[in-house]
C-alpha cells in the first residue's frame, strides 16, 4: 500500500475486540472502528447501548478473533444486536503469533491484529463504498445435507475441512457456514470447495 489513496472507504461501523485490531484494520481501511474491549463488552452497558443505536441505523460489520474468546464474544453481540442488522466477517485460522507478543496466544491462532493485510482488504473489499457485495448461488441447508455436511455421520468434521478450504474458522454451526457463504463467497466458490473436499477423500 502507499498511503491514505489505496486505503478501502467504508461507511459502515466496524467492530472488532482490542485496539490493536482496531490498529490493524484503520491501516487498511478509513472506518469506524470500535472495540469491545475484548470482554469488557459483558460489563458495558453504555458501549452496548452505543452499538444498538448503530446497528438501528444500519449494518453493522462484525469482526473477532477465531478463537474461543472471539467466538464467545461474537455471540454475546448478537443477543444484544438486531441480528438482521449483523454482517458477520471472519477472519481465516492460520497459525502463528503476532509480533508484539511473546507467546502465542491459547489457540495458537493469528487474530484480527496478525491477520495479512492483503486478506483483510479482500475481506473488506466488498463492503467499501462503491462496492458491491458478492451475489450469485444462494446456498441452503439442502445443500449441505445433500453434499454430507448437514445431518450425517462425520458432518461435523466434514463440514469443519470444508470451512478451513474456504478460509473460514473450522468451528462454526451449520446456520453460521451457510451465512457466511453466501455473503463473502463468490459464485461458484462453495461448489468448487465442495469438490476439492471430495477430492481430499478419495485420495485419503
Amino acid at each position: 500500500m502507499n498511503g491514505m489513496k489505496d486505503k478501502l472507504k467504508i461507511s459502515l461501523p466496524i467492530i472488532v475486540e482490542g485496539r490493536y485490531d482496531k490498529i490493524k484494520i484503520e491501516s487498511i481501511a478509513e472506518a469506524r472502528v470500535l472495540t469491545t474491549d475484548g470482554f469488557g463488552i459483558f460489563n458495558a452497558a453504555e458501549k452496548r447501548a452505543l452499538f444498538r443505536r448503530l446497528a438501528e441505523k444500519g449494518p453493522v460489520i462484525l469482526l473477532t478473533d477465531p478463537d474461543g474468546a472471539g467466538r464467545l464474544i461474537r455471540s454475546h453481540l448478537r443477543g444484544v444486536l438486531p441480528p438482521d442488522r449483523i454482517i458477520d466477517l471472519y477472519v481465516p485460522e492460520v497459525k502463528g503469533k503476532e509480533r508484539r507478543k511473546k507467546e502465542p496466544s491459547g489457540s495458537g491462532l493469528l487474530g484480527v491484529e496478525g491477520t495479512d493485510a492483503d486478506r483483510l482488504r479482500a475481506l473488506l473489499a466488498p463492503f467499501a463504498d462503491g462496492g458491491t457485495v458478492r451475489a450469485g448461488e444462494r446456498i441452503t441447508k439442502a445443500d449441505l445435507y445433500a453434499d454430507g455436511l448437514s445431518g450425517g455421520k462425520g458432518s461435523a468434521e466434514k463440514r469443519a475441512r470444508l470451512a478451513r478450504i474456504l478460509d473460514l474458522p473450522a468451528e462454526m454451526s451449520a446456520n453460521s457456514l451457510i451465512a457466511a457463504i453466501n455473503l463473502i463467497c463468490a459464485p461458484g466458490d462453495y461448489r468448487r470447495a465442495v469438490e476439492t473436499l471430495n477430492k481430499e477423500e478419495e485420495n485419503g
